[in-house]
């Protein structure tokens, strides 16, 4: 179990990325959605779970405490889907969990990025988990806006939680990277000011992100 965890510390921010990639774009792979929703989804969430132990091991108590209860949260919620899949407000309680979880993830993540003054395979997987974050919190705040009023957006397919959650996800990857095609559009007030906000917030990212990259490298070359 050490050594499990030894490995896990040392490369934290490669099973990370693979973990979030596999999370959002696995559904490029599949065409069962139902059984994503009841099989590939909480198997993901574990995954990630475990993938994310490595961000928060030597960490403080307190925040290892609070990825834990997090981690059992993300968990036991697409398991517990069939059992609450009628009821609107598991499906807001499950949206702030997830947005909660992938925040918590990102702020390690960042201030991973700021410390360092050298430049390796670390800091460029946590540059693109960073991103992939940014994401998955894009796509959960929204989630949890279109279960409160479906009239949220136009364009997406409500038909099942897996077609809500892949269009979001399409959407988010869209508006942070400004691409913006226009298929799936905000129709309410909070729905346009966040999908700016994020706009925002992925062009900053990438602006501080080269900053910081190109300061490491410089330092580096340095030395």
């Amino acid at each position: 179990m050490q050594n499990i965890l030894k490995y896990i510390h040392k490369r934290k921010y490669e099973l990370l990325l693979i973990a979030l990639i596999q999370h959002l774009f696995i559904g490029i792979f599949l065409t069962d959605l139902p059984f994503y929703t009841k099989i590939i989804w909480p198997v993901n969430m574990v995954l990630l779970g475990i993938a994310s132990m490595g961000v928060f091991i030597e960490k403080g108590h307190w925040e290892n405490i609070l990825q834990k209860i997090l981690f059992l949260l993300v968990v036991a919620l697409p398991i517990a889907l069939k059992f609450f899949n009628k009821n609107i407000y598991f499906f807001l309680f499950l949206n702030i969990a997830y947005v909660l979880f992938f925040m918590l993830i990102f702020w390690e993540v960042l201030k991973f990025l700021i410390k360092p003054s050298y430049i390796n395979t670390d800091i460029i997987s946590a540059s693109a988990c960073g991103y992939l974050l940014l994401i998955e919190i894009c796509t959960f705040l929204m989630q949890f806006f279109v279960y409160k009023n479906p009239q949220s957006f136009k364009g997406l397919d409500l038909s099942s939680p897996a077609n809500t959650y892949i269009d979001l996800v399409y959407f988010s990857s869209v508006t942070l990277t400004s691409i913006g095609f226009g298929d799936i559009t905000p129709n309410a007030h909070h729905t346009k000011l966040i999908a700016s906000l994020f706009g925002i917030a992925g062009q900053f990212y990438s602006v501080v992100l080269v900053g910081i990259l190109i300061s490491k490298f410089s330092s580096y070359k340095s030395e």
